[in-house]
Order: C-alpha cells, then structure tokens, then sequence
C-alpha cells in the first residue's frame, strides 16, 4: 500500500485536513499572539509570565482548534482561553503577587537617582496598577479588555463567561472603583504635605 501526504486507514501520512488546519492556526498566531501577551502581560505584570501563559494559551488553543465551530469569534476565544490561564495563574501565585506588589513599591538601595519627572511618572503608575490590582477580578479583566485592548462588550462577556450587559457593568464599576481609589490616593498625599 503506498502511503503519500493524505492519510489513508493503516497508512502513516499526515492528513490534508491536519496540514490546512495547522496552517489557519499559523494564521490566528500571527494575527492574535502579540495581543494575547499584551492582555497577559497586563494581567499578570511579569513579561516571564506573560510569556509563558501567552505560549500556554496558543498552546491549549491549537489542541482545541479543530472543535472550534466555523464562524467563531476567534479572538473572544483566546481571549477566554487567557483569561482562565490567568486565573489559574493568580490562585496559585497568591503570595508571589503579593511579594511583587510590595517590592514594587520600594526602590532599591543604591539605585541610581532618577529625575523628578520619572520619579513622580513611576509613583503614578504603581498607585494605577495598586488600585486595578485590588479590584475584583472580573472587573480588573473587564477593565483591561476593554481599555487597554479595546474589545468591545460582546467579546469582553464572551471571554467572561457573562452577558454583554453584565460585562459593560464591570467595566463601569471598575471606573468608578478607579476613580474613588485614586480620588483617596490624591487626598490621602494633599492631607500629608505641610
């Protein structure tokens, strides 16, 4: 029996379905893996671990592409395939994002003296990032997806596991918590100057 590119029973070829599957995977990297590890790499804050869940992502995601339906929403899907992995990231990381956040506010001894510009820029965004950070977790993902990556409601909730309306509500109750948690950061520094 001869046995060529096409798979045939008993036979050891690869199959052409396989062989164009791979090939529109190839395509959705292309098209989604920067993006992918920018949304993890905010999540999570690490680049190591951004990397590594982005490859875990695409990596869970091949082996579950050929289930995909056709005509679906792509990009909600690796998105809600990121999202779980963050999860699972965050439960069992607990104690390492609370190391890393507490470092992260302290500047090293003998580092090199900064302008106050960068100064005051670097003070500023760890104050952003506490406060998203201590977010619930549904609204600090919806709050990402939709500001920094600009999925709309419909994806945000897809990648969720929630309503589009449910989804818009996140994110304006994490504007909101953002907001009031800076608003007390602001007064909380105004109170302390002479």
């Amino acid at each position: 029996m001869e046995t060529g590119l096409f798979s045939q029973p008993g036979g050891t070829g690869v199959s052409m379905g396989r062989v164009m599957a791979e090939d529109a995977f190839e395509a959705v990297v292309g098209a989604h893996h920067a993006e992918i590890r920018r949304y993890l790499l905010r999540v999570t804050a690490r680049p190591s671990d951004a990397d590594d869940l982005s490859q875990e992502t695409f990596l869970r995601a091949f082996r579950a592409y050929r289930a995909l339906p056709p005509g679906a929403n792509v990009r909600a899907w690796l998105f809600t395939i990121a999202t779980n992995l963050g999860r699972n990231h965050f439960r069992a990381q607990s104690r390492r994002r609370r190391a890393y956040a507490a470092v992260a506010l302290e500047a090293p001894a003998g580092a090199p003296d900064r302008t106050d510009g960068r100064v005051l820029a670097d003070e500023a965004r760890v104050r952003v990032e506490q406060v998203i950070g201590g977010l619930p977790e549904k609204q600090r993902l919806a709050f990402i997806m939709r500001k920094m990556h600009e999925l709309d409601y419909a994806e945000i909730g897809t990648s969720l596991r929630c309503s589009e309306e449910s989804a818009r509500a996140h994110v304006f109750q994490a504007l909101r918590k953002i907001r009031k948690g800076l608003d007390r950061e602001l007064s909380a520094e105004t109170e302390a100057r002479p």
